[in-house]
């Protein structure tokens, strides 16, 4: 039996057998403490006394999971002590002589065995069969498959080899393959470093195997060009490399990386079971969303799919980490299989709102913001109590949509002795609660806009105090801002007023019970008929005045249990040229006109809005069907609204001189800063802003309000297509052609659902109406598929 010591190790090799395979080595002494390998990691560790037992190697080991990694840090931190060695450079462990002695290139030849890499992923073993051209030789793989090799494809000669039979190759790298053991390197380390020598595969298995035969040698090549913790490359030439011990601190920090690395694999493991469990789970069964999000290590995983799902990972290690689980799991890298997965596992509903996530929509107020409205709902007191004009002797019309939550303005009207109209808008009043810089001013100003989705209603204000401080109630004194107008008998304003006021509203009503009044004529809601004959007088004189009807079909959703797989959906498709959605629309107009002017009147910087009109020529659409087909073509060609903070300018579609937005306090910051700069201006005190100061928060309110109304815009095309693919596929709809966009495809509006889409249809006349069917509807990818009912 031949016997090699390495350093005080003794490695056994029975002479009589000369495969690896009956190889075996041992515990060893080395100082005074008992060493085991542990061949999974590459290391070895002392033992000591703990519940746990490993098996493995012949020898019973016991460890500590908790302490294991310390103690080796500890034990190559005392192996850097008592050795005090510190290979600082090449230069300084070998010279260029010695390392050009052992550069020697072997002279390829048939009958050879040698290893080539394939591509960048694959290395082969292959026999050398004949040469190819001047230097490429022809090679027979552990295939079977015969190819032309380059001289640099070469990465190992095995030496010791002649004439050896390709078929025999799959054998030796299996014979190969089972000996393998790395922790044999960090014997050869601990010498080859205390005498800063370098390392052949061959000298390296003469070193631990005892003999360099062609099996031991292509085993010592496998272990060093597998190796990333112990030794380095200092230079190839040709098929032959030459090795290098790493220093002791270089080593020691690999093996912490390593350990990392493999604890960072075992958690990825553990939560991929985790997610695969829940998948397997039934819907009802399937985990809170809560529980993913309690422990660190989960909730940091968890979170990584969501940023990845929404395309908002914020650094590397986020799309890393996504990126990881979804390849564990055998998922394509994309945003849509993340979205997938965590529906699958119940984190996201089936109906998730992308776009919500997506665009960083404040949901909630902060429990500071919460607490500091509830004081104000207790605390707050009306420095305008004196100042208000009692109107509580007022029929007030409070109409709005059915779930409003906020009602934020009310209607009165009576008729005067020479026959004139005249109409109060009554404005809710939150100034009355909330100053201008303070928490909850501050919040609202960061929303810009209260968010009304199908799903759910995001106040700009907190809930409590918008609903039950700031908002109108029906039979309940509320305080207010009045407008009040008088109209010359053509619509236009003969006088108008501005004061705080007290009023006491009387009816809260939808637009269908108010158009059902209407169409009642009942005789004691004459208050009501007059608000509509004072709307039909406005309409007539803005149309006078160039205003542009973009009356269409408007869609309200609501859908009350929306993390259900099949929710129920209820759709609401009005008409703005209703009587009653006309009433208010036009009463509101009428304030903005009446507050243009009054801030014109008394130099007050406002949010005046406009929106030049003079390239559209009203005539050219003559021709078109009024209603949604006309308002399709002429918003197409319409120009963006602009807005001056010094003096009013023409509102060409409204076809008013001026307009501010006053009408909505509590659910638009922009109305709400009107109501700042009206208020102070009726106490006597100094404007809160300037026009510059208004500019500046205004362009921020309004990016914020871009991206509600993409988001609102996104929301509602969504439930509308869930809802058509809920409906049975028989089912026929009504669609009027707006225009066409190529040859026979046109953009059609599906009258019973308010939605614009496109098809092929047979008729060639916008304006038209056609019957479709829908052949396909999937809401998360913003697909229909209409098909026209011939």
């Amino acid at each position: 039996m031949a016997v090699r010591a390495v350093n005080s190790c003794s490695i056994f090799r029975s002479t009589s057998s000369p495969q690896l395979s009956s190889f075996r080595y041992f515990p060893f002494h080395f100082r005074t403490l008992h060493w085991c390998s542990y061949s999974q990691l590459g290391f070895y560790f002392p033992v000591s006394r703990t519940k746990k037992q490993v098996f493995g190697h012949g020898c019973l080991r016991s460890y500590s999971v908790q302490s294991f990694v310390d103690s080796v840090m500890e034990e190559f931190k005392a192996l850097r002590r008592r050795r005090r060695v510190c290979a600082t450079s090449k230069a300084e462990m070998l010279t260029k002589e010695i390392l050009e002695d052992k550069l020697v290139n072997r002279t390829l030849q048939e009958g050879l065995l040698l290893e080539f890499k394939k591509d960048s992923d694959r290395v082969l073993l292959a026999v050398a069969q004949r040469p190819d051209g001047k230097k490429n030789w022809m090679v027979s793989d552990q295939n079977g498959v015969t190819s032309s090799i380059k001289p640099q494809q070469i990465t190992y000669i095995v030496p010791g080899v002649e004439n050896f039979d390709h078929t025999e190759i799959p054998d030796f790298i299996q014979k190969a393959q089972n000996n393998l053991d790395p922790t044999l390197l960090e014997f050869a380390w601990v010498e080859i470093l205390e005498k800063n020598q370098s390392v052949t595969a061959e000298e390296l298995a003469e070193m631990i195997f005892g003999s360099k035969e062609p099996l031991e040698s292509y085993c010592a090549h496998l272990l060093l060009s597998k190796d990333e913790i112990y030794f380095t490359v200092l230079e190839t030439k040709g098929s032959v490399s030459i090795y290098g011990p790493r220093p002791t601190l270089q080593v020691e920090e690999l093996l912490r990386r390593k350990l990392m690395k493999e604890a960072a694999e075992e958690e990825l493991q553990e939560f991929v079971q985790l997610l695969k469990s829940a998948k397997a789970m039934p819907l009802d069964a399937k985990p809170p969303k809560s529980s993913w999000i309690t422990e660190e290590k989960i909730r940091d995983k968890i979170k990584s799919l969501e940023a990845y799902a929404i395309d908002d990972c914020r650094n590397d290690d986020q799309k890393k980490t996504a990126g990881a689980i979804l390849k564990a799991m055998g998922l394509a890298k994309t945003a849509s299989s993340a979205v997938n997965l965590l529906m699958n596992i119940g984190y996201f509903p089936v109906h998730v709102n992308l776009d919500l996530l997506k665009l960083n929509i404040p949901t909630d107020h902060s429990d500071e913001v919460i607490t500091a409205a509830e004081s104000l709902l207790s605390e707050s007191s009306d420095k305008d109590e004196i100042d208000r004009k009692d109107l509580t002797h007022l029929k007030v019309y409070a109409i709005d949509v059915d779930e409003a939550d906020e009602l934020d303005d009310a209607l009165s009207a009576t008729r005067l002795q020479d026959g004139r109209i005249k109409v109060w808008i009554h404005v809710a009043d939150p100034t009355r609660f909330v100053d201008p810089g303070s928490i909850v001013d501050r919040a609202a100003m960061k929303r810009g806009v209260s968010v009304f989705l199908p799903t759910a209603t995001y106040p700009m204000f907190p809930e409590k105090l918008a609903m039950e401080g700031m908002s109108l109630k029906q039979g309940e004194i509320c305080q207010a801002v009045t407008v009040s107008v008088v109209l010359h008998s053509d619509g236009s304003i003969s006088e108008y007023s501005v004061e705080n006021s007290v009023i006491k509203p009387t009816y809260m009503l939808t637009y269908e019970s108010a158009s059902e009044l209407l169409h009642l004529d009942l005789a004691e809601e004459a208050e009501l008929k007059i608000l509509s004959e004072a709307a039909k007088l406005r309409l007539q004189w803005r149309r006078q005045q160039g205003a542009v009807d973009t009356a269409t079909l408007e869609t309200r959703i609501k859908v009350a249990n929306p993390d259900d797989p099949e929710p129920t959906i209820n759709l609401y498709v009005e008409n703005q040229a209703d009587p009653a959605m006309r009433l208010v629309s036009e009463m509101m107009i009428l304030c903005g006109e009446a507050m243009a002017t009054f801030g014109s009147h008394n130099n007050i910087p406002l949010p005046y809005r406009g929106q030049p009109q003079s390239n559209i020529d009203t005539s050219a659409f003559a021709h078109l069907p009024e209603g949604p087909v006309r308002t399709a073509a002429i918003v197409k060609i319409m120009r963006a609204a602009e807005i001056d903070f010094r003096n009013p300018i023409r509102h060409g579609i409204l076809g008013l001189p001026g307009y501010v937005q006053f009408t909505s306090p509590i659910r638009r910051y922009l109305d709400l800063l009107a109501h700042y700069q009206v208020k102070a201006f009726l106490r006597g005190e100094s404007l809160p802003f300037t026009a510059g100061q208004l500019e500046g928060i205004a362009s921020f309110i309004n990016m914020h309000a871009r991206m509600v109304r993409k988001l609102c815009s996104s929301g509602l095309r969504y439930w509308i297509i869930e809802f058509l693919r809920t409906q049975p596929k028989e089912k026929r709809y009504h669609a009027l052609i707006l225009r066409f966009i190529k040859d026979r495809n046109a953009a059609l509006l599906l009258v019973e659902v308010g939605l614009q889409a496109s098809a092929w249809v047979s008729v060639a006349q916008v304006g038209d109406e056609v019957e479709v069917q829908i052949e396909e509807a999937h809401p998360r990818d913003d697909v229909l598929y209409l098909k026209e009912v011939v």
